[in-house]
């Protein structure tokens, strides 16, 4: 496909696996899961619910620059979480990154994330 652009930036944390942090084709972007890991070294962010979902949501934001876009740009957000009792909590900080009209949304309780963390954030933005 030649109008696929891997997106990659210092400024949000390195794939943990064998995935980019973003793809972009045409002007889609598709934005990996970000979850509470601190850019460079890549330490958990400790504390509650809200500071874990503003870490990962500033990930996100990080990833969403290098693609020419902002979290604005969102249309589809899926969060996952491993207690839906931080759903509210999760809701502040995301309307604090996004403005109205905000993006469709899915927002799931799972089993166990990656490290065991609370939450995972993935988007796709157009752009």
């Amino acid at each position: 496909m030649s109008n696929r652009a891997v997106i990659s930036t210092p400024t949000a944390p390195e794939a943990i696996g064998p995935y980019s942090q973003a793809i972009k084709v045409g002007n889609t972007v598709w934005l990996s899961g970000q979850i509470p890991l601190i850019p460079g070294s890549m330490e958990l962010v400790t504390g509650d619910i809200a500071d874990q979902a503003t870490r990962v949501f500033k990930n996100l934001a990080a990833v969403a620059e290098a693609a020419g876009g902002s979290m604005n740009s969102a249309v589809k957000i899926n969060i996952s979480l491993t207690n839906l009792e931080h759903f509210g909590a999760v809701n502040e900080v995301m309307a604090s990154f996004l403005q109205e009209p905000y993006p469709a949304r899915a927002c799931v309780q799972v089993a166990a994330l990656p490290r065991g963390v609370d939450i995972e954030v993935e988007a796709i933005l157009a752009i």
